[in-house]
């Protein structure tokens, strides 16, 4: 995939001012906390990776400019590895050698592959994968994030389009609702809810029609389509990023496929509409997280350093994305002055004494309160739901998994 020279720029100015963020000419390493920070900036899921980079960059200039971990500064190194595994492994050697205390990660086939190594470094890795296989502490005690985790989002895409949607058809109480979902088989992040949505739709109650696997970097997915047309469903679920996923909307309205479209984060954001068109008129997606600028706690801060660092960004550029990157950033940052507040920066100071002391706590940029305890790292429960109405996103419901079925959530779906 290549970069637009707007975005050489950006990207070559991470590469070289990232190293520096949070450093003053006078900076001792006493003063100074180091974290690594893993981005897609020119792979698979550069699409939304790109503007989650340049989030994650200023919301670590916010943290030291308003104070820092207690007074001590971020020193931040930020890297692009092309969403490619091995590239991660060899990034993360860096990190640990440069003595990183912790480390903002992303895929979630190197998040997952890198576990069991974080896992014995006890390095805290707050990754924007939100895989349900991360949450699991028996397995995978050291990674975090600040989401619902992915099976916890495609649960709530399936109740509220239930709820809301299939209770007004027609054919509700003749028939059971007909799902299909379009996904990249080989891709641990777009296949990592799919036994989530199998099993969701057992406890609902759909016809579950046959897998459509459709590329990261999918721009005609007729074939896919036709093959659906044959199922018939009344809803398709989306679990790759934005373009692929406007790709598949816009060959179902061409190809008139007829179904209702429900889409996991990654592929629900500022983006779709300009990609899909007319397509992307009712499509429902999981949005953990405000839009970018819109009238919630901590937007404004978000705003003004998009501004600040990246001015030759317009705003109507500016996705979700940014906003996703700052809740990490900001979460880790609060982890951090917890630990260090008791005195202990450790990799297991950060977990103990941060994030596993977070109870209800409230981030904001619209996102539904944080809890971690020693035995469960799912995050949150409820998954919001947002509808485009062919003007703007608006609120269309919510379910919260916890709520709706709390012996499964605390007996069977921990770790999926």
């Amino acid at each position: 995939m290549q970069f637009n020279n707007q975005w050489s720029k950006i990207f070559l100015f991470i590469l070289i001012a990232c190293f520096a963020i949070g450093m003053s000419p006078v900076a001792t390493a006493a003063d100074t906390i180091k974290i690594g920070a893993l981005n897609d900036m020119t792979g698979a899921t550069s699409d939304v990776g790109k503007d989650y980079a340049l989030g994650i960059a200023e919301a670590i200039h916010y943290v030291n400019d308003t104070g820092g971990i207690n007074g001590k500064k971020i020193k931040l190194y930020q890297f692009d590895y092309g969403y490619r595994i091995p590239e991660a492994l060899t990034k993360y050697s860096l990190f640990k050698r440069m003595k990183c205390v912790a480390i903002l990660g992303w895929g979630t086939g190197d998040t997952e592959a890198l576990a069991p190594t974080v896992a014995k470094d006890k390095i805290p890795y707050v990754s924007a994968s939100y895989s349900g296989h991360l949450c699991d502490t028996t397995k995978t005690p050291y990674n975090l994030f600040f989401a619902p985790d992915y099976s916890t989002q495609v649960r709530g895409l399936m109740t509220v389009w239930f709820e809301k949607k299939w209770k007004q058809n027609k054919d509700f109480g003749k028939r059971k609702p007909r799902i299909a979902a379009c996904y990249m088989f080989a891709s641990p992040f777009s296949s990592s809810s799919i036994k989530a949505y199998k099993d969701q739709a057992k406890v609902l109650g759909f016809d579950v029609g046959p897998d459509q696997d459709v590329s990261l970097f999918a721009i005609d997915t007729k074939s896919q389509i036709l093959a659906l047309k044959e199922f018939k469903p009344d809803v398709v679920l989306h679990t790759n990023t934005v373009m692929s996923v406007a790709a598949t909307l816009r060959d179902s309205y061409a190809l008139k496929l007829g179904a209702d479209n429900i889409i996991k984060c990654w592929g629900f954001d500022e983006n779709l509409p300009k990609l899909a068109g007319k397509a992307a008129d009712g499509a429902l997606g999981c949005s953990p997280w405000a839009f970018f600028g819109l009238d919630v706690p901590l937007m404004k801060e978000v705003t003004k350093y998009a501004k600040k660092y990246n001015p030759g960004i317009p705003p109507e550029k500016r996705t979700i994305h940014t906003v996703q990157a700052w809740a990490s950033a900001l979460g880790l940052a609060e982890a951090l002055k917890r630990a260090d507040k008791a005195g202990d920066l450790t990799g297991e100071g950060i977990l103990k004494k941060g994030f596993e002391t977070f109870k209800d706590y409230e981030i904001g940029l619209g996102i539904a309160p944080v809890t971690y305890t020693a035995t469960d790292h799912r995050p949150q429960s409820e998954a919001k739901v947002y509808e485009w109405t062919g003007d703007k996103f608006v609120l269309f419901g919510s379910a919260d998994m916890k709520k709706r079925w709390p012996e499964k959530w605390e007996k069977e779906w921990l770790g999926w």
